[in-house]
């Protein structure tokens, strides 16, 4: 997934500049190019191939345990329980750095990743975000940021306290819509764009423009 070309950054920054215009909001857009490394979803799976080595084996003929003690011990060869040990140990080792290996490929980790997961990493993140960028930066705590991870294709709109109070968290569905939309289609910054607007039309409705609106907070896209 790309990031915003300088075409797309213009695009954002004149949308927000517009919204601007026409309420008593800030609006801080961000895009990162995810939320998490998910190193814990690999570390599980690498974990649970390991606890499937044992259940594999207590599940195997004996014909095969002793067919493989003749191969590794020679003829009338049995396993120890020392050297079963030290097999179980190589073979959980094993299991664990190959797993953990795999899933240091980006894609395939993301997919194995469950959705719900992503939804809160990113909602986690945006929050963040949202304290470090917007909480307490206005005046009137008129803040509200619009945030996009391109990797796992997800969207947060955090708001300040004076339009949190006033709008439910429902109303943004149509602004996360069309970001997500343009993210699909492989237009982030259109998308981007147009959530912009349509977060500016709920603005101008709860916060009109006072006769004095300074700009508080940057118009520019953030890329993380």
């Amino acid at each position: 997934m790309r990031h915003l070309s300088p075409e797309d950054e213009e695009i954002v920054t004149a949308a927000v500049a517009r919204a601007e215009q026409d309420s008593d909001g800030e609006i801080v857009t961000i895009v990162a190019s995810r939320s998490d490394a998910y190193h814990d979803v690999a570390l599980h799976y690498a974990v649970l191939a390991m606890l499937i080595v044992p259940a594999k084996l207590a599940l195997l003929p004996k014909a095969w345990i002793d067919r493989a003690a003749t191969l590794l011990l020679g003829w009338n060869g049995e396993f120890d329980r020392r050297a079963l040990m030290v097999v179980l140990f190589v073979l959980l080792t094993l299991a664990f750095l190959i797993v953990r290996l795999i899933l240091a490929f980006m894609p395939l980790r993301m997919a194995l990743t469950p959705g719900r997961t992503k939804s809160r990493r990113v909602h986690r993140r945006a929050v963040e975000l949202f304290r470090a960028s917007c909480e307490l930066k206005t005046r009137g705590r008129t803040g509200i940021l619009i945030y996009l991870s391109l990797l796992e294709r997800r969207a947060e709109i955090v708001a300040d306290k004076a339009i949190a109070d006033q709008v439910e968290p429902e109303i943004w569905g149509e602004a996360m819509a069309a970001l997500v939309d343009g993210v699909k289609a492989g237009e982030p910054g259109q998308g981007m764009a147009s959530a912009v607007e349509k977060v500016g039309e709920v603005l101008k409705r709860i916060l009109p423009p006072r006769p004095t609106n300074p700009d508080e907070l940057p118009n520019r896209v953030i890329e993380l």
